[in-house]
């Protein structure tokens, strides 16, 4: 049986956000989760240590900045005697660099979150970003399809657009608006009339497309069971055309195999393929994982969500890339064997937490001071509610040194969504949108700008309204609150519960 006793919380900010506006982009994020918390649940024996616990599977990369832009203007719409207004702003392809090698480009789908120097993105499905819940999301993706840099012949697409040329950072900047019009229904326009003539005709001009295919993941990156089984199967779900798979790091001494269903011993596998962890008969309990690996361009679409307070971008193109993924396997001689999977659920506003239970006893937890019960042989699902942008730490740990960590952001909304229904909330008569998307991670001598953007970045986005409105985001943080999730296992009856 598995034993648990404490929780803990953690709190974590935005940094570098611009002036002007950028005052209250940090603290309306905190009005909004009250104090960013993180939950734990903890137990005897030590956690692993090697388990990012956020990385489901596909391409890791750091932003490199935003590359190649032009302007745009964005209008926001005053309410309650408001006047409207206007504001500057940069739109275009940022970069980013693979962990392990490889170049993305990727445009914004959060244009009211500014973007945090050299954050780290991971490859998402749409379900678990803003896009889960866009139903103009797939129109989004045949903008990338049939746009700059995959259409990278500009003549071509000045003309199918009917637009007069354009250049590699009016193409770049027409996209970026058609898009942010389908990602956060933003009133945007391109500076340049080009520019401009290519957003509209993008716009009027997108379908549906279905998400994109995953570049790689294992499904379920969780398996459980009994010494002298193989335990699984875990299926390969990939993009490319072949994988390598690593055994467990340990395999020699363990004698722990990555096989198929037949016992054979596997190193490379394709999409659909499944794999078994086989466990000698008299193993001692305990946890193995196995990791997968390729190099290959991952699909446009993919949305790329960060890992901590930073912009939701989406990929316009891909070199060839190295993606990876990895599964852990947990086995017991008697009791409850649990395998342990989590993911953002953005419909219900929280994580789910999966236990999948192949011992023979039950297995037993607390979750919000809610007993929950896994029968042997049954799986069951509890969702842990996490506020918008709030960080979460959840570490499950049990005996012969199993441990399971997740850990992660929920952002699973635009930001302007998240102001405009917090100003609601506090009665306020309009919005201060944050509206710099790359001030952050563009210095000011980057590009070669013509459209006055070059020189005064940082400054962009300011408003005479801002240092009024953050005052007033200033006086709500005081009466916000905040929540600390508690997790924790059930013990016996004899610890004095």
């Amino acid at each position: 049986m598995f034993s648990a006793s404490s929780a803990s919380a953690a709190s974590s900010g935005t940094t570098g956000a611009p002036p002007g506006r950028g005052i209250l982009r940090p603290v309306a994020a905190l009005l909004v989760t009250g104090l960013v918390a993180a939950a734990a649940l903890v137990g005897a024996g030590p956690a692993a240590a090697d388990d990012p616990g956020r990385h489901q599977g596909g391409a890791a990369a750091v932003l490199d900045g935003l590359k190649t832009f032009d302007s745009a203007v964005l209008r926001v719409a005053g309410e309650g005697g408001v006047p409207d207004r206007t504001q500057e702003l940069p739109a275009g392809l940022f970069e980013m660099t693979v962990d392990g090698g490889g170049k993305l480009k990727t445009y914004c789908i959060d244009l009211h979150n500014p973007t945090q120097d050299q954050a780290k993105y991971l490859e998402t499905p749409w379900a678990e970003t803003s896009l889960g819940g866009n139903r103009n999301a797939g129109k989004i993706r045949w903008i990338l399809q049939h746009s700059y840099p995959q259409v990278d012949d500009l003549a071509a697409l000045a003309e199918a657009a009917g637009t007069g040329p354009l250049t590699e950072r009016t193409a770049a900047a027409g996209t970026q608006v058609a898009i942010w019009r389908y990602s956060d229904n933003a009133d945007v326009t391109a500076s340049d009339k080009q520019a401009e003539k290519l957003a509209d005709w993008l716009q009027r001009s997108a379908r549906p497309e279905k998400e994109p295919r995953t570049s790689l993941t294992l499904e379920p990156a969780a398996v459980s069971g009994r010494a002298g089984e193989l335990l699984g199967p875990v299926t390969v779900r990939t993009a490319a055309g072949q994988v390598s798979v690593s055994p467990p790091v340990d395999a020699a001494a363990s004698g722990v195999r990555v096989t198929d269903k037949k016992g054979a011993l596997v190193t490379e596998a394709s999409d659909g393929d499944r794999l078994y962890f086989a466990v000698p008969k008299d193993t001692a309990d305990g946890t193995a994982s196995l990791a997968v690996q390729a190099t290959t361009s991952v699909p446009v679409g993919r949305a790329f969500a960060g890992t901590g307070r930073t912009q939701t971008q989406i990929l316009a193109g891909s070199s060839e890339s190295t993606v990876s993924a990895r599964a852990t396997a947990t086995w017991a001689e008697t009791g409850a064997a649990p395998a342990l999977t989590a993911r953002k659920n953005c419909a219900k506003g929280g994580v789910d937490i999966t236990a999948a239970n192949r011992g023979d006893e039950p297995f037993t937890f607390e979750l919000a001071g809610t007993e929950h019960t896994v029968a042997a042989g049954e799986t069951s699902t509890v969702t842990v509610p996490v506020a918008e942008d709030q960080a979460y730490d959840f570490t499950i740990t049990g005996p012969a040194g199993f441990g399971r960590t997740f850990t992660g952001t929920l952002d699973c909304a635009t930001s302007g969504s998240v102001l405009e229904k917090e100003s609601e909330e506090a009665g306020g008569a309009g919005n201060d949108v944050g509206t710099q998307s790359a001030e952050q991670s563009v210095p000011a001598t980057t590009g070669s700008a013509s459209s006055g953007l070059e020189g005064d970045l940082a400054a962009t986005g300011g408003s005479s309204a801002t240092p009024m409105l953050a005052a007033v985001a200033i006086g709500l943080l005081v009466v916000g609150g905040g929540a600390v999730f508690l997790l924790r296992r059930r013990k016996p009856h004899t610890d004095g519960e």
